[in-house]
């Protein structure tokens, strides 16, 4: 198993507070390894493993969406009396009416509770109205290259920068690391389609009631093939409704609707634009980045070739892993890649390029930053070996980014 350290702290942290923990993320990310860890680190520090209850309701045994009640009782009477209870349910979002079991044990004064789901819609319904400031969010990714490269520490065949190429085209799920790892690459681009595969059937078609059909999979696929540049859910009508001909129009609520479904089942992650001069959300053209760089070269058959769009989606997903809100930025008639507001409150100003060796480059990457007269730090993320800096503006080496403390 890959321990997962930057997570496993936040729940040590966050152990016999009198708070949900909840862990969210796109399928195969690792939240049941990690409560599985967590369960296993609580047993090796003397908690009773009779006091710790694990229940993964994706296994037949335990599946019983429609007895929430009957679940709730059964964990109550294996509950050890006296000591504090650790419950931990996993994918709980296929139990319906599962805020009310997740409030039922919440409430116990001997229950500590974990839960995950692999949908954000759970935090969006009844649960969020039920259980409004008592429960936090873990959200859990993929692999950081900061992990990945951990990982791999041991394996001198390849210098960083290779394993950093070999990131971006594979991405970071777990299993993805473990089947490099096990000499098995040629499994890779099958394990990545059972992935998307079981995402789109579980928590996509089932619960939004979709029927498969190439609308659906077009929509998916110009959000990932448009990675860096500004879309709108008009863009898609249009672009699909031109290729459709004399074929019946999609309509805009349904290209929405399926953008909220990629988004709230974690394939895809929105980024809002934010004015910079004005200090306020734009209301049109919107950036999507997908959530594993290797599940988008599998969906649209790209490799690392691509690599420009790659950056930017490992930088956005970076920032968002650090605990920052990101948002993209506008100056005039510029753009800046990433606002960020970091977890002090302090504004920073990010830009992705691959190089800034050329003179015509450099100048095109640092024009939006000139015309920003704040004096908070701008960073320029690239490929090129080393650290420099123009005029208060600092240029950053990627693979040094992503690994520094």
């Amino acid at each position: 198993m890959i321990k997962r350290e930057r997570y496993l702290d936040k729940l040590r942290q966050l152990k016999d507070k009198n708070l949900i923990k909840v862990a969210t993320g796109i399928r195969r990310a690792g939240k049941s390894t990690l409560l599985q860890m967590f369960r296993q680190e609580l047993i090796d520090g003397n908690v009773d493993k009779a006091a710790t209850q694990y229940i993964n309701f994706e296994d037949p045994a335990y599946y019983r969406p429609n007895d929430w009640r009957g679940i709730y009782d059964e964990i109550i009477k294996n509950l050890v009396q006296g000591d504090k209870n650790y419950i931990f349910l996993d994918e709980v979002q296929n139990i319906k009416e599962f805020e009310r079991l997740a409030d039922g044990l919440f409430v116990h004064p001997d229950v500590d509770l974990y839960i995950t789901g692999s949908n954000a819609y759970m935090l969006s319904g009844e649960l969020a109205t039920l259980l409004s400031g008592r429960y936090i969010e873990i959200r859990v990714f993929p692999l950081s290259f900061a992990e990945y490269y951990e990982f791999f520490a041991d394996d001198t065949s390849l210098d960083r920068t290779e394993k950093f190429d070999r990131y971006l085209q594979f991405g970071g799920f777990p299993e993805v690391a473990n089947l490099i790892h096990d000499g098995l690459d040629g499994q890779i681009n099958d394990y990545l389609s059972m992935v998307y595969n079981t995402v789109i059937e579980k928590d996509i078609m089932t619960r939004y009631n979709f029927a498969p059909n190439p609308v659906f999979d077009n929509v998916l696929r110009f959000a990932l093939d448009s990675v860096g540049s500004l879309i709108s859910p008009n863009n898609i009508r249009n672009t699909i409704n031109d290729d459709r001909k004399s074929e019946k129009k999609v309509s805009l609520e349904r290209i929405d609707n399926y953008l909220r479904a990629f988004t709230e089942s974690y394939i895809i992650s929105q980024a809002l634009r934010y004015d910079i001069k004005g200090k306020n959300l734009l209301k049109t053209l919107n950036k999507y980045y997908s959530i594993d760089t290797g599940l988008r070269n599998n969906l649209l058959g790209k490799d690392s070739s691509d690599s420009g769009h790659l950056l930017e989606n490992v930088v956005y997903l970076e920032l968002v892993r650090r605990g920052y809100s990101v948002w993209i930025g506008k100056i005039d008639d510029k753009e800046v890649d990433f606002v960020v507001k970091t977890k002090d409150g302090y504004t920073e100003y990010y830009q992705v390029a691959e190089t800034m060796l050329g003179e015509e480059t450099r100048e095109r990457e640092l024009a939006s930053f000139n015309k920003i007269n704040d004096h908070n730090p701008k960073y320029v993320i690239t490929r090129d070996p080393g650290d420099t800096s123009y005029s208060g503006i600092k240029q950053v080496n990627i693979v040094d980014w992503l690994l520094e403390k």
